[in-house]
């Protein structure tokens, strides 16, 4: 198998993401002016992140084509080669139902402003009534400029630290369609990776529970009666709290054997004062 090439999506880091159906088609990226060849890609690899393929551009300061666009997109290129050019904002956004304006900027405009969660959840709304949506990004240096967010019906607005909420490019895309992206997603916010091993059923752990209890009593660890219920509960609440996997129940039991059983004659180290 090739390896991936550098600044690709690791596969183990994206595998277990899910959506419960296949989204409806995402909200257009329209980016105005972008500088550089880079930032477009690395735009472009946030949005194919975030299931976004409709990428807009308008006067793009470098040649477009752009090679640095490619190389930066890391894999991306189904975004770059489907990008559309336009010679103005109003052209970009013509074919559009309802557009956004995203900045942190409000030009002393009365304007609606909502957080990009409250983005996404308006623009699946109105995809859902077969409307279409995009969000416009200004220049990397300078933001929107105001002629083009009177093209827009909301302002978009990402909360940060206020001492310092700059964003370059990618990360504001990348932000606003992360957004989008959760709506559809099942991913389950915890879940334990066990790989071969299943998570031990419950009559194994009692089965270790009693080997290793069993031990501890031969051993006069639990010789205190009044004391022994507690002890056993807070060792199997320790275990319990492990979710073990069938392996690892193995393994604990094969070191509980091992070290009341099978011990090897003159192994075991003198101890220190301390007991170690």
């Amino acid at each position: 198998m090739p390896a991936p090439r550098p600044g690709a999506p690791d596969p183990a880091m994206t595998a277990n993401s899910r959506r419960r159906d296949p989204s409806p088609r995402g909200p257009a990226v329209i980016l105005i002016e972008p500088q550089l060849g880079e930032n477009i890609g690395t735009a472009a690899r946030a949005m194919l992140n975030c299931g976004l393929e409709d990428l807009r551009l308008v006067r793009p300061r470098d040649h477009w084509p752009n090679a640095r666009a490619v190389a930066a997109c890391a894999g991306a290129d189904k975004v770059l080669s489907g990008a559309r050019l336009f010679e103005s904002t109003a052209q970009a956004v013509a074919d559009l139902d309802h557009v956004y304006a995203a900045t942190g900027r409000d030009r002393h405009m009365v304007r609606r402003i909502v957080t990009p969660r409250q983005a996404a959840r308006e623009m699946l709304e109105r995809i859902g009534r077969q409307l279409s949506v995009g969000v416009l990004f200004g220049p990397e240096r300078t933001g929107l400029e105001s002629d083009d967010m009177t093209l827009a019906d909301v302002t978009l607005s990402i909360p940060l630290n206020p001492e310092f909420a700059s964003l370059n490019l990618a990360q504001a895309v990348l932000v606003v369609g992360y957004e989008w992206w959760l709506l559809g997603d099942d991913t389950a916010p915890t879940r334990l990776v066990t790989h071969q091993s299943p998570p031990a059923p419950k009559k194994d752990l009692l089965g270790f529970f009693d080997q290793l209890e069993g031990e501890l009593d031969a051993c006069g660890f639990l010789r205190n009666a009044e004391k022994r219920p507690n002890m056993v509960r807070n060792i199997r609440n320790i275990f319990q709290r492990a979710e073990l996997t069938v392996q690892e129940i193995q393994t604990l039991r094969g070191m509980v054997k091992e070290m009341t059983t099978l011990r090897v004659p003159g192994s075991r180290k003198k101890r220190g004062p301390a007991g170690l």
